[in-house]
């Protein structure tokens, strides 16, 4: 048994990533993305003898997400037009299509953020990955709330213009 669970967690923590990209471009909260990338790791486990080695983990385990994603947006009344329109469905087509250019992106994204200062990488690990609190990171910098909210604006137009010079500076990603 332990066998096996090294096995899936090997496995699941390789696509973790992929499950919850293809969940975030379902649902608009990244709450709700990380809440239902949880309850696909359940599903999985539950479900993780109708894998079958000799295929691909990731497609296996995003159509578990995508249907956790489903059942998720079912659930709340209100994102039910969205099922009911086959948007979910077009949502999925649209980011397949995608994913070449935004993998070429996300790579830029990686080299850019090696490129920052490290004070600079700190605020936006604190902000952005820890879910640190605005005023907790003004008070660790010793600066304002409104100087780190500039800060973390400065850094994502720097962030986004080296992604973009990237871009074009390789005529596959365009």
């Amino acid at each position: 048994m332990e066998e096996r669970h090294a096995q899936f967690l090997r496995l699941f923590l390789s696509s973790e990533r992929e499950l919850f990209r293809t969940v975030a471009a379902l649902v608009p909260a990244i709450e709700d993305a990380e809440e239902i990338v949880q309850q696909t790791a359940i599903a999985l486990w539950e479900k993780f003898d109708l894998y079958d080695p000799q295929r691909p983990f990731t497609p296996f385990a995003c159509g578990f997400a995508t249907n956790v994603a489903r059942q998720w947006i079912a659930s709340r009344r209100r994102w039910n037009s969205v099922l009911e329109r086959n948007l979910a469905d077009e949502l999925l087509r649209r980011r397949d299509q995608l994913r070449p250019l935004m993998d070429a992106r996300l790579r830029n994204l990686d080299d850019c953020l090696q490129k920052l200062p490290d004070d600079q990488r700190r605020i936006l690990d604190r902000f952005y990955f820890r879910r640190t609190p605005i005023d907790a990171i003004a008070a660790e910098v010793g600066r304002s709330i409104d100087a780190v909210y500039k800060s973390l604006q400065r850094i994502r137009h720097a962030l986004r213009d080296c992604i973009e010079r990237a871009s074009h500076e390789d005529p596959a990603q365009t």
